[in-house]
């Protein structure tokens, strides 16, 4: 991984960042499917790797994971003292259903994770904890509201969720969500929604976000905890096979009509969940169990053509990326 001089040189991209990112993404952290050995590889190729807390099930896990990915990270960087990897993330939900939140907050405070992604919630506490070490806290949010009560309680940065975002996704235009929440923000953002090539990673840019946010198109890797059916389904569908749907968890996301049909539901007349019921099975007998098998994506998963591995996916990233800002330039 060589980190690029553009990327080292923006200021707006958070510090711990700078001169450690192969390419301007972030891989968001994807439920179930993001575990040690998914971040570990992501970092190594550059891009900041990350997983809910919720993954690491029993919560004891937390712990286990964190130690694996510190410790297999500074070996890296160790060996690699002139190219290091990228830092990583976890991602707390912030929401009252999650009754593991302090815990895991706790855990990460113990090792000092260096960026906490949160989630439907900003919490001043949760912010203050990850500062009392030099943590980040990056918030994502569908829209500017939101946006704007997350720095007020603390957050160092936005991930402005779009329309078109795999899992919990915004209904906004990425053009005229950017724009309003750089009107009056200057620190670090990130888009996401429905971004999958290198081309998508430099019109984020182009918009006015720092960095790109991607999800979907890390699932089919080899590294990925997911189901060799599930990665296949990313490259044999498209656009128009994803259902947009609040049943699944209480918030709105993208979902694979396919794997609606397989769990006997009809795609196109879901019933409406109950918002107050959120659940993103934190406990033992979560109903959200039942919805393993309903496969989250964003609309950019036409994009992705192979299960390969993560570096592979980053390479491919980059050369698209540079390709396309050499084609820019030209015209």
């Amino acid at each position: 991984m060589t980190p690029n001089l553009n990327i080292e040189n923006n200021v707006s991209i958070p510090k711990i960042m700078q001169g450690r990112l192969s390419l301007p993404v972030v891989g968001a952290p994807l439920f179930i499917i993001s575990g040690p050995e998914l971040v570990i590889s992501q970092c190594k190729a550059g891009v900041v790797g990350s997983f809910p807390a919720l993954n690491a099930r029993p919560a004891e896990m937390l712990d286990t994971w964190l130690t694996k990915i510190n410790t297999e990270l500074d070996a890296y960087n160790q060996a690699n003292p002139d190219c290091p990897a990228a830092p990583y993330a976890v991602n707390q939900i912030v929401h009252s259903s999650n009754d593991r939140l302090m815990h895991d907050v706790e855990i990460c405070v113990k090792h000092k994770v260096p960026i906490v992604i949160t989630s439907l919630g900003a919490r001043s506490e949760v912010f203050d904890a990850i500062h009392s070490y030099g943590g980040i806290c990056l918030h994502d949010v569908i829209d500017n509201r939101f946006a704007k009560k997350a720095i007020e309680k603390g957050a160092d940065g936005l991930i402005c969720v779009a329309a078109g975002a795999g899992g919990h996704a915004g209904t906004l235009s990425p053009l005229a969500f950017i724009q309003e929440v750089r009107e009056w923000f200057d620190g670090p953002v990130l888009l996401s929604g429905a971004i999958s090539t290198g081309q998508n990673v430099l019109a984020a840019q182009a918009m006015g976000a720092d960095l790109a946010y991607i999800g979907s198109a890390f699932i089919a890797t080899k590294e990925a905890n997911a189901d060799q059916a599930y990665k296949q389904a990313l490259v044999d569908y498209a656009a128009s096979d994803i259902v947009y749907t609040n049943l699944f968890t209480g918030v709105h996301g993208n979902y694979l009509k396919p794997s609606i049909v397989a769990a006997g539901m009809d795609p196109d007349n879901l019933p409406q969940s109950d918002p107050l019921k959120m659940d993103f099975g934190s406990g033992s007998s979560s109903k959200a169990k039942a919805w393993k098998d309903i496969w989250g994506c964003g609309q950019g998963i036409n994009a992705i053509k192979q299960i390969q591995s993560t570096q592979d996916l980053v390479n491919k990233l980059t050369s698209e990326y540079e390709t396309a800002k050499k084609r820019l330039l030209a015209l």
